[in-house]
């Protein structure tokens, strides 16, 4: 089985240069390309990608208001932030709305791969450098204090633990023995006494304050 990639990026070079990689697999495919966020609407609509690889920086509509879109269409199909060295606030919104990773335009081939196969299992793949920029950002935002330790319930922490693992909702409500919504609740409370938004934020957040090892 071929994975059905979308690129949605306003830098002909980038696109052309990402097919060239993407070409290469056994397991990936190109469905279709889009230069701004509008058409890439169109195209996801139309094409149903398994994965999108989303340029931040574009005209007409850019990638965190095409995400924000999704978002409430509820589409969840995983998007991967294409990004370059200086756009570091863009990235980390990005993730908070739920973007499952992140790849430097000129990343290598592994790396690529790597991060495609992670969002289609419903992994979010961060790097340790960008666990550390979310929290910096979070800190920021709210002045968290990083020797405080929220108080958070043993099933708090089961379900904190999961999703640092990459595990699913549904496989989290099937190994504790309790329903989906259940574990929804659970996340919203880790969330609420963390300061975050997202799972991305939570994990970064929770490595910080030593509430859970990788």
């Amino acid at each position: 089985m071929r994975y059905n990639v979308l690129i949605v990026d306003d830098h002909f070079v980038v696109r052309e240069g990402l097919k060239l990689i993407i070409e290469t697999s056994d397991s990936f495919q190109i469905i279709g390309e889009a230069e701004n966020g509008e058409e890439a609407l169109c195209l996801i609509e139309e094409k149903k990608p398994d994965v999108i690889l989303m340029d931040l920086n574009m005209p007409k509509m850019n990638g965190l208001d095409t995400i924000e879109h999704l978002n409430k269409k509820q589409d969840k199909t995983p998007i991967i932030i294409l990004t370059t060295y200086n756009e570091d606030e863009l990235m980390i919104k990005g993730i908070e709305l739920g973007a499952k990773g992140y790849l430097l335009k000129d990343t290598g081939r592994d790396n690529l791969f790597r991060t495609l196969e992670a969002a289609i299992r419903g992994e979010t793949l961060l790097q340790q450098d960008v666990m550390e920029k979310i929290v910096n950002y979070k800190r920021k935002q709210v002045h968290t204090n990083p020797f405080e330790k929220p108080n958070l319930t043993e099933k708090e922490l089961f379900v904190l633990k999961a999703i640092a693992r990459g595990y699913k909702n549904k496989e989290i409500a099937f190994d504790m023995g309790i329903a989906e919504r259940t574990v929804k609740a659970y996340l919203t409370n880790i969330y609420n006494k963390l300061g975050v938004n997202s799972r991305s934020e939570a994990v970064a957040i929770s490595i910080e304050k030593k509430l859970i090892h990788l």
